[in-house]
């Protein structure tokens, strides 16, 4: 599936802001499963210093400074990606996730990335609710992705989609006893839980297409950034991508942007700035299919 991707930010000051710096995790990045054909990163006002680099984990960054004083600024990213993410393996045929998280705990283990993304981060301390919770979903000798599918079913289930219930500084053991929360906080619950277990499991950034299904509801994630989780399956199976949010594993109509231990890695925009007081923060995002050129 082939889209057009836009994402508008942007903050409006209540005084001037005489200096700022920002780095922007906005880009799509591209890799087997995703291509990137065009993408541009428009700043009003322009700049005086910009650089774009690839981070630890191979998302791009942009890293800009402003010297001029303003009181808005606006970050839009445009860009067109190809998506056809591989299709998974059926469920019960991986191995079973005692199996998985055996080889991720070796002196020397089979994936040394994946190995990355089994302990805590700075958003996803692992505690007894994470376990806990965890449980129900793998049974001893359950397929590592029969269990992390059941697990975002009782997510999407158990949690309560409430925008506005929490933000970036709500502690994840807030969100397991209140049952609320955005999409964001979803993949934390679902990164803790595997992890927990020793799996590995990793935060994903992007976009959702978000159309009305026939006799189903629209998916959840339309208006801003979304976020789920990858997980890894073993060596042949590799990562999967699930969501956890709209309870699917995706496909083609998810755009990945970035991937992390979890959302303090892959922040769309953030920065320091010297001035601007209070601020109003607006964001706007378009994932539009591409239509097929005409045949001749």
């Amino acid at each position: 599936m082939r889209y057009i991707v836009s994402h508008r930010t942007s903050y409006r000051y209540a005084a001037t802001v005489d200096l700022a710096q920002h780095i922007a995790h906005l880009r799509p990045r591209a890799f087997p499963g995703q291509a990137v054909t065009d993408c541009t990163l428009l700043v009003d006002p322009p700049p005086n210093a910009h650089a774009l680099h690839t981070d630890h984990f191979g998302n791009l960054v942009d890293s800009f400074r402003i010297d001029q004083a303003h009181t808005v600024l606006i970050i839009e990213m445009r860009s067109h990606v190809d998506v056809a993410l591989p299709i998974p393996p059926d469920p019960d045929t991986t191995p079973p996730w005692e199996t998985v998280a055996a080889t991720l705990a070796s002196a020397f283990p089979a994936s040394v990335t994946a190995a990355e993304f089994t302990h805590p981060s700075p958003l996803v301390m692992i505690g007894p609710e994470a376990a806990a919770y965890a449980l129900p979903s793998f049974p001893a000798g359950r397929p590592i992705l029969a269990g992390a599918v059941d697990l975002i079913h009782r997510i999407r289930t158990d949690f309560t989609y409430t925008p506005g219930a929490t933000d970036v500084s709500t502690p994840l053991d807030e969100v397991f006893a209140r049952r609320l929360g955005v999409c964001q906080d979803f993949a934390h619950v679902g990164i803790a839980a595997l992890r927990a277990l020793g799996l590995a499991a990793g935060y994903v950034s992007g976009y959702i297409r978000t159309y009305p299904r026939a006799g189903g509801a629209e998916l959840r994630g339309a208006d801003a950034s979304h976020a789920w989780i990858a997980v890894w399956c073993g060596p042949e199976a590799g990562w999967v991508h699930l969501d956890p949010t709209n309870d699917l594993i995706a496909r083609d109509e998810h755009v990945i942007v970035a991937w992390g231990r979890d959302f303090s890695d892959v922040s769309p925009v953030r920065g320091m700035i010297l001035g601007g007081g209070a601020h109003h923060y607006g964001v706007n995002v378009e994932l539009r299919p591409m239509q097929a050129a005409p045949a001749d």
